[in-house]
């Protein structure tokens, strides 16, 4: 794909295997919008970009804040008419025995690997189908749980290797009934695992000594973004560079649909896409 002139959203670009994806991407001739919570670090990651002749911008968002997800979709608006790519990248690790909580009382691993980028990616889908053909990638994990819709926030029987994974096939299920919603746009989203056990902070702080390189997850987010052999396939989950089946509840209609009102009901917007189903 020629990434000239396109706009790439990359959350959880200011480190880690975020970071590397941003500067090849920069570097083969998108603007990049970097987002992170450090405001040093991202001026850092856009310094880099612009040093090597790439174009970049930094947006500061919390994604453990709902409010300061939409703060973050209002200001991307504000900055591009055209939104070509988002790569919904941002996580938290598995790192912590103790249960914790977001700002807006949710689970913290389901609110920042899933919910933060339902919300994002439902706030950006006019810009994203306004820009078409233009993707959506949400880098998701091998490591996965199915979903207990009895007790999502994991009030009982926590673990953060539960919470995380748990979170990271929530992806994958939001994935593949995006792909159904977005047929015909011209959009189309993918998921998959980059690589396991990355040298990054969040493996490094789950004590973990790393296995793979950021660079080889770099690989596979940017085939993700930008392959050829992707344009019209959707609903897809990768495992580095090879088409993969996900856990059996990412192809359950009935899991995904649950999940998809759950989430509008978390997020605020389960009144709006009623009225929008009914008009």
């Amino acid at each position: 794909m020629d990434l000239k002139d396109k706009t790439i959203l990359i959350t959880g670009s200011t480190d880690g295997v975020g970071r590397v994806v941003a500067q090849r991407l920069g570097g083969a001739g998108a603007r990049i919008l970097v987002h992170g919570r450090d405001a040093a670090r991202g001026k850092a990651t856009v310094a880099d970009i612009e040093a090597a002749g790439g174009k970049a911008e930094f947006f500061a968002a919390d994604l453990a804040s709902l409010a300061q997800v939409r703060h973050l979709a209002e200001a991307v608006r504000e900055k591009t008419g055209r939104l070509d790519i988002l790569i919904n990248n941002a996580g938290v690790g598995t790192a912590g025995a103790k249960r914790q909580i977001s700002a807006d009382g949710h689970e913290l691993r389901f609110a920042v690997n899933y919910l933060a980028g339902f919300l994002l990616t439902s706030e950006l889908l006019p810009l994203l189908k306004a820009s078409a053909p233009a993707r959506i990638v949400n880098v998701a994990s091998a490591g996965q749980q199915a979903i207990d819709f009895g007790d999502v926030m994991l009030t009982h029987g926590y673990s953060g290797v539960r919470a995380y994974c748990q979170s990271k096939l929530a992806q994958i299920l939001f994935t593949v009934d995006l792909a159904e919603q977005l047929q015909g746009t011209g959009v189309i989203v993918n998921a998959l695992h980059p690589a396991s056990y990355m040298n990054t902070t969040m493996v490094r702080q789950a004590g973990v000594t790393p296995w793979s390189s950021v660079e080889t997850g770099a690989d596979a987010i940017v085939n993700l973004a930008t392959s050829p052999a992707l344009e019209g396939r959707s609903g897809l989950y990768f495992d580095g560079l090879r088409e993969a089946r996900a856990d059996a509840q990412a192809y359950d209609a009935g899991a995904r649909q649950q999940l998809r009102s759950l989430s509008l009901d978390l997020v605020g917007q389960a009144s709006t896409k009623s009225k929008e189903q009914h008009s």
